[in-house]
């Protein structure tokens, strides 16, 4: 993969609960990060003192941030709205040269801020809720 634009990086929500995404409007900065725990089942008879995993086990995460600026009424009500019901719509992840990451995410954290004289500012954390899917670009 080489070097990509920065704003090709996308974070969309369902808007409506029927697939219909739409790009959550203003974010300036957008990091995804993907995780899995780790098993260790190193015992005294692993060879050589190594430690060792077992495969397959263990909880895979995902999380999501993001930080910008007001500027789309109905996206930044739809963040506001699933924060205050703890709701875990799909999210879709569209991440430049290499996929689309899809799934159920809960919004973890909104922070809202501002100065006299600049732009009202937010930042929102996603953590993954559910299964999440992987398609190729």
């Amino acid at each position: 993969m080489g070097a990509q634009n920065g704003k090709d990086l996308l974070v969309k929500v369902d808007m409506t609960g029927d697939g219909l995404f739409e790009t959550i409007a203003g974010l300036r900065a957008t990091r995804v990060s993907f995780n899995a725990e780790s098993v260790d089942v190193t015992s005294l008879e692993s060879q050589g003192g190594w430690r060792e995993l077992l495969s397959g086990a263990g909880v895979k995460t995902a999380s999501i941030s993001g930080s910008g600026v007001f500027k789309d009424a109905g996206t930044d009500e739809r963040a506001r709205q699933l924060f205050f019901d703890g709701e875990t719509p799909d999210f879709q992840v569209i991440i430049p040269s290499f996929g689309i990451v899809e799934g159920a995410f809960q919004v973890t954290s909104i922070e809202y801020s501002g100065s006299h004289n600049g732009e009202a500012t937010y930042e929102m954390s996603l953590a993954s809720a559910g299964v999440l899917t992987f398609t190729a670009l």
